[in-house]
């Protein structure tokens, strides 16, 4: 049945956000340099650690990860020309910091848009987010199909296997874009090349085994932070999902993207992304101007929140139930089932009491 949903009390977030959308240059210039210096730091204590032994490595590889997280977000606020005024200062410091961080930029920018663009839109689940099916869709499929969704709904494929396909494999080659998109195709096969470059460089320079055995662990750390984030960022328990006559932009934003709040570390090393909530409904607002936005705003301040060990509770979370409006894990199922079946049984019920008329079909 279709959703509704009122938006007559919805304030004007244009007025509300417009004074924190402006960069500030000197701000976006001192984060690019000092990140950028920390993580070439990092990198090479990791480098030098190979001389005592690999598990110190791959303990030094966590902050290492943390700053290619930290050079992401701020590859991402250049996605939203919310890093620099200038779109073509964005788009080369984007490019630049996408060889690092294994992501094509104008492409994953296009996705992105797109995400940002349809969060919680049951009617548009295509580019930009993990894949989420309602308790009907996944009742009515083929058995087979319910076990591969299984699959890709574990945490242990969420968060080890995803990232590996996503970062490493996809992002050189994604077959699921047009090839209409030629600037997006463009940047895929530049961001290949610098980073064949940078590889053959460091490999020249340190080693192949060396440079190895400090960038996998970086990069499948980076990677599997970074997939967490986005998850529990709109995965959780009352998220938003609508179908597409009743779903609305900043419902979508202030119902489906949690605030999840982490030490005061963490949310440095990701930029703020925790204040997910705003960026969604104004992703023009730069991740240093985040924090303000929120503390000077109650109305920002009434979302769901998550701490850290409430949101590994998520991770179980698979199913969208369309009647209670939550998602729902898979144990939840038989309940559910019971319900729908129960359901159906007194519609017949009805529908034998009243044969002339015009079954209803179900959204």
């Amino acid at each position: 049945m279709p959703d509704t949903d009122p938006h007559t009390t919805t304030p004007d977030w244009n007025a509300v956000l417009g004074p924190y959308r402006s960069p500030i240059l000197w701000k976006s210039l001192w984060q690019l340099a000092s990140t950028s210096v920390l993580f070439i730091g990092c990198w090479y204590l990791a480098y030098l650690s190979l001389t005592v032994g690999w598990w110190l490595t791959v303990l030094l590889a966590i902050p290492t990860a943390m700053m290619v997280m930290r050079l992401f977000m701020l590859q991402h606020d250049c996605g939203h020309g919310s890093f620099f005024t200038s779109k073509r200062a964005a788009t080369i410091t984007g490019t630049i910091l996408g060889v690092i961080t294994l992501v094509p930029y104008t492409y994953w920018r296009k996705t992105h848009a797109i995400h940002h663009a349809t969060s919680g839109d049951l009617d548009g689940r295509d580019f930009g987010d993990i894949d989420t099916l309602t308790v009907r869709e996944y009742l009515s499929r083929p058995k087979l199909k319910r076990v591969m969704y299984r699959l890709y709904r574990h945490p242990l494929t969420l968060l080890l296997v995803g990232p590996t396909w996503q970062f490493i494999i996809k992002h050189r080659l994604p077959l699921d874009i047009p090839r209409s998109w030629k600037r997006e195709w463009a940047s895929i096969h530049w961001t290949n090349l610098g980073l064949a470059l940078a590889v053959a460089g460091m490999c020249w320079l340190v080693g192949w085994r060396a440079f190895l055995a400090v960038q996998l662990p970086v990069s499948l750390i980076a990677g599997s932070i970074g997939v967490y984030l986005f998850y529990v960022q709109h995965q959780y328990e009352d998220t938003y999902w609508r179908y597409r006559e009743a779903w609305n932009y900043y419902a979508s934003g202030m119902e489906g993207a949690s605030h999840l709040v982490m030490p005061r570390l963490l949310q440095w090393w990701t930029a703020n992304i925790g204040l997910h909530h705003i960026h969604h409904i104004a992703s023009r607002i730069p991740n240093y101007r985040l924090q303000r936005c929120f503390d000077e705003n109650p109305l920002l301040q009434k979302v769901t929140t998550l701490t850290l060990p409430q949101s590994v509770r998520t991770l179980w979370l698979t199913l969208w139930d369309e009647d209670e409006r939550r998602l729902v894990g898979f144990r939840e199922l038989r309940r559910i089932r019971e319900r729908i079946s129960a359901e159906l049984e007194a519609g017949a019920a009805v529908m034998a009491t009243k044969p002339a008329a015009v079954p209803r079909a179900w959204r």
